[in-house]
């Protein structure tokens, strides 16, 4: 009888084993088939780390950058780059003769700034500033320019998003892409909640950029969740937020 019940506990530990492994294998990012062989590379680099791969599953930064055309020798302007994720990924993806200007908020000195000086110091492609994106030193004729999950923090801390845009706009090369991504609110909700659940009503980015003269090519669904309520903030929900993806192009 305890061989039985012995049995019995270790075959119930396999499962429970067996099914955890699953659903670890289950929530592995595979980059596509399809990636152009420098993002492929970037996103596999063994640079990064767990902790960064562990989000790939929820942000699919393959899929991303494929389809906003990143290519080798671009020069990019990435805006709210805390904590490193795509600036690791691109400034690897665009080599040597390529270059990143990473930007963050002056009010986020405290949060940023010491590793994104130390990140710069560690890739010579690239360089990191602590500028408001409303009266930044952007390079010219860059080729794309990346805000992810920033857009929605510019007004509480006493950026205009209106000025930014037409600065990005200046900035970049006829052709030049700029690509938004945010933390999606309710409809109709505009900036009403972007300083309390950190969310912005999509609409609202639209009409903003398109303000300034860019041209929208791109609604993407690939990080869309239907069954987020928009109605919570996205720290407590783990990288499944309905996102908006908008790929934005200045005109030829």
């Amino acid at each position: 009888m305890r061989v039985m019940k012995k049995s019995i506990k270790l075959m119930g530990l396999l499962i429970l084993t067996c099914s955890v492994c699953y659903q670890a294998v289950a929530q592995e990012y595979m980059v596509p088939a399809n990636t152009p062989a420098h993002i492929r590379a970037a996103v596999e680099s063994s640079e990064r780390s767990d902790e960064e791969t562990a989000r790939d599953i929820n942000r699919l930064p393959a899929h991303i950058l494929t389809l906003a055309d990143l290519n080798e020798g671009d020069t990019v302007i990435e805006l709210s780059v805390l904590g490193q994720y795509y600036s690791k990924i691109i400034a690897n993806a665009i080599g040597s003769n390529g270059r990143l200007y990473m930007y963050d908020l002056v009010a986020f000195e405290g949060f940023g700034a010491e590793a994104g000086n130390a990140f710069a110091a560690s890739h010579a492609n690239t360089e990191y500033n602590l500028q408001d994106y409303d009266n930044a030193d952007y390079p010219a004729n860059a080729d794309a320019a990346y805000l992810i999950n920033g857009y929605h923090d510019l007004p509480a801390r006493d950026n205009d998003p209106a000025v930014m845009n037409r600065m990005l706009y200046a900035a970049l090369r006829p052709g030049g892409k700029y690509i938004v991504i945010d933390h999606k609110a309710v409809d109709g909700a505009g900036w009403s909640v972007a300083d309390t659940i950190h969310r912005i009503d999509a609409d609202t980015i639209i009409d903003e950029v398109r303000a300034a003269g860019f041209e929208l090519i791109v609604d993407s669904s690939l990080l869309a969740h239907p069954e987020d309520s928009r109605e919570a903030g996205p720290f407590s929900m783990q990288g499944l937020t309905d996102r908006a993806v908008f790929i934005f192009q200045k005109p030829y």
